[in-house]
């Protein structure tokens, strides 16, 4: 006898290439044509005039200091999002839940609201203000606070890939490890490490990402001090403000280009299992008598 079974929703022919149609029609507006205004704007006045506006000393410096903040903040994240996933999957203490949500408040913060409340904290009116400067140390309006700023609205990535691939894998290899006599840090680079490689890759890729284009908190915390304090997508704002539109759409096109890499390479690396608990892994570590 024949199962019967209700029809889903959009399996008609018509329908579903209605919504395959409307899906596309969007992404071609929302995405595609956006990428192709920045593109096209930037070489508006030709590839010469494209590479004179790159090489202006404002935008190199604005670039230089967007990568030299990426190279501060995302390796600080990412032995932060080591620390703190180990510590949630491996050990039960007290505080260990308000230990993760602490982990997610920078998702549930404004930027601009975390940008203000380091300027409470260090400015000159704020908590540690006075006393920085009569040390001489400058926070805010320089290197430290646009460092301060990013990794604060960053810090959650790493951890938030590994925490739940490290709960899935549980605690048996690594006590099995240490039960042979490895020590802690050989237990992490020779069981724990390459388990989670490419999670921890994906969570660097994207921390990588948000650094390079965050914008609120920066901007409140940087003082948009042209080239001296400005990061590429707050010189971006400057050079449109100025009505230089072709010298703005030239130095957003460095960002979308960092962007489209990024999403290669976060492409790559889901091909490779990582962003997701895939069934393998699952299987891998279940019981025995459980896995099929």
């Amino acid at each position: 006898m024949a199962e019967h079974r209700l029809p889903r929703i959009g399996e008609g022919p018509v329908l579903r290439r209605v919504i395959i149609t409307a899906v596309l029609l969007a992404a071609l507006v929302l995405l595609v044509l956006p990428l192709a205004v920045i593109f096209t704007q930037a070489f508006s006045l030709g590839v010469g005039y494209f590479a004179k506006t790159i090489a202006e000393p404002d935008t190199l410096h604005a670039i230089l200091l967007t990568g030299l903040t990426a190279l501060i903040a995302v390796p600080i994240n990412t032995l932060f999002g080591i620390a703190a996933a180990w510590a949630v999957t491996k050990f039960e203490f007290p505080g260990r839940r308000a230990l993760i949500v602490l982990i997610e408040i920078p998702f549930s913060i404004s930027p601009i609201v975390a940008g203000i409340s380091y300027l409470f904290v260090f400015g000159l009116q704020g908590l540690f203000g006075a006393m920085l400067m009569d040390s001489g140390i400058k926070v805010l309006f320089a290197l430290p606070g646009i460092v301060l700023a990013s990794m604060f609205v960053t810090a959650p990535f790493v951890a938030r890939e590994l925490i739940p691939l490290m709960q899935a894998q549980g605690r048996d290899l690594e006590e099995a490890a240490v039960s042979l006599g490895a020590s802690g840090f050989r237990t992490f680079m020779r069981v724990t490490l390459p388990n989670i490689r490419w999670a921890l890759l994906y969570g660097v890729v994207l921390c990588n990402a948000r650094v390079m284009g965050e914008f609120g908190a920066v901007s409140v915390v940087s003082g948009n001090i042209r080239g001296q304090t400005n990061t590429l997508p707050l010189h971006i704002e400057l050079l449109y403000h100025d009505y230089n539109t072709v010298g703005a759409f030239a130095a957003a096109s460095i960002l979308t280009v960092l962007a489209l890499v990024t999403l290669l390479i976060k492409v790559l690396l889901e091909a490779r299992g990582a962003g997701r608990i895939n069934r393998k892994m699952e299987s891998a570590f279940a019981p025995k008598g459980l896995a099929k």
